[in-house]
C-alpha cells in the first residue's frame, strides 16, 4: 500500500506550483525570442516548463533550469523560489528526494530573508514533503506543524486542511494512529464543508487507513466506501484502487471470503486497466486469500503465483514477503509440507533483508544526529572555555595583559608567515602534480595516437595487401572443393582480423573526436555501445554546439566517460546508463553526469581499492581542475557528477 499512498502525496509535493495544461505551448515559445533578460523572462520560462511538465518532463526540466539560472544572475529571489518549487516536483517524481530536500531548505532561507509569511509556510511544507518521501517521518511532521501554524496565521483554511491530511498520513507511518485520526477528521470536516471532492477523497483514504490500524473497521469501511463514490465521480482511479483494496482487507480480517471477493476482483481489474503493477500484485494476493478461505487451493495457488512473479519482476521485496507467506499457507493446505517450509524459509530471508535495510537506515540517521549533537556540544564547551579564559585574563595586572597581547600578536604574525609559506609549498606541490599528470596524460594520448596510426597504416596496410595477394593467387590455382572452402574461411578470418585491428585503432584515438569534436564522438561511442547489446545507454547533451573545446580537454573528458561506462558494465552489472553533458556558456562550465541502475556499492570501499580505474578518473579530473561528486549505495545504482571550467 505504500506506493498507493505516495501517489496521493505526489499531488501535494509542490504547493506553490500550479498546473497550466490549457496554456498554448506554441504561443509561449513565440514570445521567447523577443523576451529581454529580465524577471518577465524568468516567469515565461516557468510557464513553458509548466506547459510541458505533464507530457514531456525532460523539456520541462530544461526550461525550469533556465529560469533558475536567470533568476540567479538577476538576483531575483522570488524567481528562485518559483524555480525551486517547480523543479523539486520533477525531482520528487524521479525519486531524487535528497536533492529536492537541499533545494527546499534553501527556499526556506530565501523566503525568510524576504520576510514573506506565505512563502515561508509553503516552502516549509515542501521541505516536510521531502522528509516524508525520504521516510524521516519525525522531521516531516515537525515541518508540517510549522507550516500549519503559518497557514493558520495567514487565515488560509484550505492549506491548513491540506497540512492536517499530510500530518495524519505521517502519524500513520509513525504508528500513532489516534493522533493521525484526530488530524484526519479535521481535514475531512473542512473538505466536505468546502466541497473539495478530490481532497476529501484523499483525506478519507488516509483516515480509513488510520481507523483500520486502530481496528475501527466499521468506521474505516464507511470512509473507504465514500472514497470509492468520490473516485468514480471524479475519475480518480488511484483513490478507487486503494479504497477497493482497503475494503477487501477488512472483509478478509473478518474471514468473510464472499464479502472480500468482489472488491479484490474489482481492484485487480482496475489495476490492470490503469497499468498499476503494484496494485495488481496486492489485488492478486487478495484473490489468492479469498480462494484460500474457500479452500480452493489450486485456484489460490494460481493467483499467488502470478502475484509473486510480478512482484519479483518489479523487485517489490515487501510484497514478495507477504506473497511468500500466502503461498506457504496454500501449500500447507495442499499437504505439500516440504514446499511450504521452503517458501517460509524464503520469506524469512526477505524479512531479514527488510529488517536489515530498516536498521541500517535508522542507524545512519542516528549517527548523523549523534554527530550533529556532538559537534554542538563541543562548540558549547569551547565557547564556555573561551569565556572562562577571557574572564581570567581580564583580572590580570595591566603589565601581564600587555605582555600577553604582545606575545599573541607575535605568535599570530609567526603563524601567518607559516601559513603563507605552507600555502606557497602547497601551491608548488599542486603545480608539480598537475605538470606530472599533464605529462603522463599527454604521453599516454601521444602513445595511443602513434599506436593507432601504426596499426591502421602499418599493420592494416600489410593485412590488406595480404588479402589482395591471396585473392590474386586464388584466381590462378586449381583447388578441390574442401581446399576452396578452407581458403574462403581463411579469407573471412583475415577480414575479421582487419576489422578488429581497425576497432582497436579507433578506440585508441577515435577519428570522430579529432574530426567532429567531443559531442559527436561521445554520441557515436554511446550509440556503438548501445548497439552492441551489452548495455542500454541514453546520451543527452545540452549546449554542446555553442562553443569549441580544446582537443586535449576533449580527449581527457572522452577517456573519463569511457572509463565510467566501462565500470558500469564490468563492476556495476548495470542494464541502463545515462550519459549527460550540459555546457553553460554564461558560466563557462561543463557539467558531466553518468548514472547507472547497477548494484551500487559503499563509497568508503574506494579508500581501500587497489584498482587504477577510479584513480585514473580522479587524476584526469584534477588535471582539468574540475570537481567530482560520487553518489552510490548498495542496490541503488551509482551517480557521478563532474564539473569542469571550460
Amino acid at each position: 500500500m505504500r506506493k498507493l499512498l505516495l501517489i496521493l502525496l505526489t499531488g501535494l509535493a509542490s504547493l506553490v506550483c500550479r498546473a497550466q495544461d490549457d496554456i498554448n505551448k506554441d504561443s509561449l515559445l513565440r514570445l521567447l525570442p523577443a523576451a529581454k533578460e529580465d524577471t518577465a523572462k524568468v516567469l515565461l520560462y516557468l510557464d513553458i516548463g509548466n506547459a510541458y511538465e505533464m507530457n514531456d518532463v525532460k523539456t520541462a526540466q530544461k526550461y525550469y533550469l533556465l529560469a533558475g539560472n536567470l533568476s540567479k544572475r538577476l538576483n531575483y529571489k522570488r524567481g528562485t523560489l518559483k524555480f525551486i518549487s517547480n523543479y523539486t516536483g520533477i525531482l520528487n517524481a524521479k525519486g531524487s528526494f535528497d536533492s529536492s530536500l537541499l533545494l527546499n531548505k534553501q527556499s526556506i532561507q530565501i523566503a525568510t530573508a524576504l520576510n514573506d509569511v506565505v512563502s515561508i509556510a509553503k516552502t516549509t511544507a515542501n521541505t516536510g514533503n521531502s522528509y516524508n518521501f525520504l521516510g524521516q517521518y519525525d522531521k516531516a511532521v515537525y515541518y508540517y506543524e510549522i507550516a500549519k501554524k503559518h497557514f493558520d496565521q495567514i487565515n488560509n483554511p484550505y492549506l491548513s486542511a491540506r497540512m492536517n491530511d499530510l500530518i495524519q498520513n505521517v502519524y500513520l507511518h509513525l504508528n500513532q494512529y489516534e493522533k493521525g485520526a484526530r488530524y484526519g477528521r479535521e481535514a475531512v470536516h473542512y473538505f466536505r464543508a468546502a466541497g473539495k471532492e478530490m481532497e476529501l477523497g484523499q483525506a478519507l483514504l488516509n483516515l480509513a487507513n488510520n481507523y483500520q490500524s486502530l481496528k475501527y473497521n466499521d468506521s474505516a469501511l464507511v470512509c473507504y466506501k465514500e472514497g470509492i463514490t468520490i473516485a468514480k465521480k471524479t475519475g480518480y482511479k488511484a483513490l478507487e484502487l486503494a479504497s477497493l483494496i482497503g475494503i477487501g482487507n477488512i472483509y478478509f480480517h473478518r474471514y468473510d471470503a464472499d464479502g472480500m471477493k468482489k472488491y479484490h476482483e474489482a481492484a485487480l481489474s482496475l489495476s490492470r486497466q490503469i497499468n498499476d503493477a503494484e496494485g495488481e500484485v496486492i489485488a492478486g494476493r487478495g484473490m489468492a486469500l479469498h480462494f484460500l478461505l474457500k479452500k480452493n487451493f489450486k485456484t489460490a495457488k494460481n493467483y499467488i503465483s502470478a502475484s509473486l512473479k510480478l512482484a519479483d519482476s518489479l523487485d517489490l521485496n515487501l510484497e514478495k514477503f507477504e506473497g511468500l507467506k500466502v503461498m506457504s499457507s496454500i501449500l500447507f493446505g495442499l499437504h505439500d509440507v516440504i514446499a511450504a517450509e521452503k517458501y517460509l524459509d524464503s520469506s524469512s530471508v526477505i524479512e531479514n533483508k527488510l529488517r536489515g535495510e530498516e536498521i541500517q537506515n535508522k542507524t545512519l540517521l542516528l549517527e548523523k544526529r549523534f554527530e550533529t549533537e556532538k559537534k554542538e556540544a563541543q562548540l558549547k564547551l569551547q565557547q564556555a572555555q573561551l569565556r572562562q579564559k577571557s574572564s581570567l585574563i581580564y583580572f590580570l595586572i595591566a603589565g601581564a595583559i600587555a605582555l600577553l597581547v604582545i606575545t599573541l600578536l607575535s605568535y599570530r604574525n609567526y603563524r601567518h608567515r607559516r601559513k603563507l609559506q605552507q600555502a606557497k609549498i602547497d601551491e608548488l606541490e599542486t603545480e608539480k602534480q598537475l605538470t606530472a599528470t599533464e605529462a603522463v596524460l599527454k604521453g599516454e594520448e601521444q602513445e595511443r595516437t602513434r599506436l593507432a596510426k601504426d596499426l591502421h597504416d602499418g599493420l592494416g596496410g600489410m593485412l590488406s595487401g595480404i588479402k589482395f595477394s591471396l585473392g590474386n593467387i586464388k584466381e590462378n590455382l586449381v583447388m578441390t572443393p574442401d581446399n576452396t572452402h578452407a581458403f574462403e574461411r581463411s579469407i573471412d578470418m583475415l577480414d575479421s582480423s582487419i576489422q578488429e585491428m581497425r576497432r582497436v585503432a579507433h578506440n585508441m584515438m577515435p577519428e570522430m573526436l579529432v574530426k567532429y569534436g567531443l559531442d559527436t564522438a561521445l554520441k557515436e561511442f554511446c550509440t556503438e555501445m548501445d548497439r552492441s547489446g551489452v548495455i542500454h545507454i541514453n546520451y543527452q547533451s545540452i549546449g554542446m554546439h555553442n562553443g569549441d573545446i580544446a582537443q586535449t580537454t576533449s580527449v581527457t573528458i572522452y577517456r573519463i566517460i569511457q572509463e565510467l561506462v566501462n565500470n558500469s558494465i564490468k563492476h556495476a552489472q548495470a542494464k541502463n546508463v545515462l550519459v549527460q553533458l550540459h555546457q553553460s556558456q554564461q558560466e563557462n562550465l561543463l557539467a558531466i553526469t553518468v548514472e547507472d541502475d547497477g548494484k551500487g556499492f559503499n563509497t568508503n570501499q574506494l579508500k581501500q581499492a587497489n584498482g587504477m580505474g577510479w584513480l585514473n578518473i580522479q587524476n584526469r579530473v584534477e588535471f582539468l581542475k574540475g570537481k567530482i561528486d560520487l553518489q552510490s549505495s548498495p542496490g541503488k545504482g551509482t551517480s557521478v557528477m563532474i564539473e569542469i571550467n571550460i
